[in-house]
């Protein structure tokens, strides 16, 4: 049976690898969506380079689809760039969202603006089993964005394991960061035809968040 064609809006974190994995055996999923500031400098959701975005869809097989836009127009620049992706035959879209009806909510009246339907497969499931599955898969997620004061700047660059769950719980951390504690970036998987390798750049911080930049190695110099 064929199965739909979809794409997947990408993070470039986790939870869009948790939901990618989760999807692919009934998805064919060929596109990863990613918004960008105005400049196409850095990705919206996690401030990651393009080059680092790139180099995950293009280790997934997925083609990279960047749409730029402002805060004030990111849900009709969103919506635009899902009817390019319909004009490809792409019927379904791909979200990591876990928790907040109201994340889900955007996603399906986005994708309805443009005549697709909202996919949601990590939705209502616990956060911890969603971390426990990404560590146990193998794959690396980096931390690349922390916020005070849960996390301090000693996190930055450390990839998720599985004894940081316990930590994590002590100081009143959700296990994925749903409550905005966390960002990672994913540098190798299972799904991955192979890693990423990257170095650790600056370190801007933004009010109680702290950004790390983390530099695709072939982008160096």
């Amino acid at each position: 049976m064929t199965r739909p064609r979809a794409a997947i809006s990408w993070s470039g974190g986790k939870d869009s690898l948790a939901a990618l994995a989760s999807v692919r055996n009934d998805l064919e999923v060929v596109a990863a969506l990613t918004m960008f500031d105005e400049g196409g400098q850095r990705s919206r959701s996690h401030g990651l380079r393009p080059g680092l975005i790139a180099a995950q869809a293009e280790r997934l097989g997925l083609h990279p689809v960047a749409a730029r836009c402002r805060w004030d127009n990111y849900d009709a620049a969103f919506t635009t760039a899902l009817r390019r992706l319909a004009c490809d035959g792409i019927t379904h879209v791909v979200f990591g969202d876990l928790l907040f009806p109201e994340h889900r909510a955007w996603a399906e009246q986005r994708c309805a603006e443009a005549g697709m339907t909202a996919v949601e497969p990590l939705w209502g499931t616990s956060t911890s089993i969603v971390f426990d599955t990404f560590v146990a898969s193998g794959a690396v997620a980096v931390m690349v964005t922390i916020r005070e004061p849960w996390l301090d700047e000693s996190w930055l660059g450390r990839p998720l394991t599985a004894d940081m769950k316990t930590e994590f719980v002590a100081r009143g951390i959700d296990p994925c960061g749903e409550n905005g504690e966390y960002h990672t970036a994913v540098v190798d998987s299972a799904l991955f035809s192979s890693p990423i390798e990257v170095t650790a750049g600056v370190r801007v911080r933004r009010g109680d968040c702290v950004a790390l930049d983390l530099i695709p190695d072939a982008q160096r110099g």
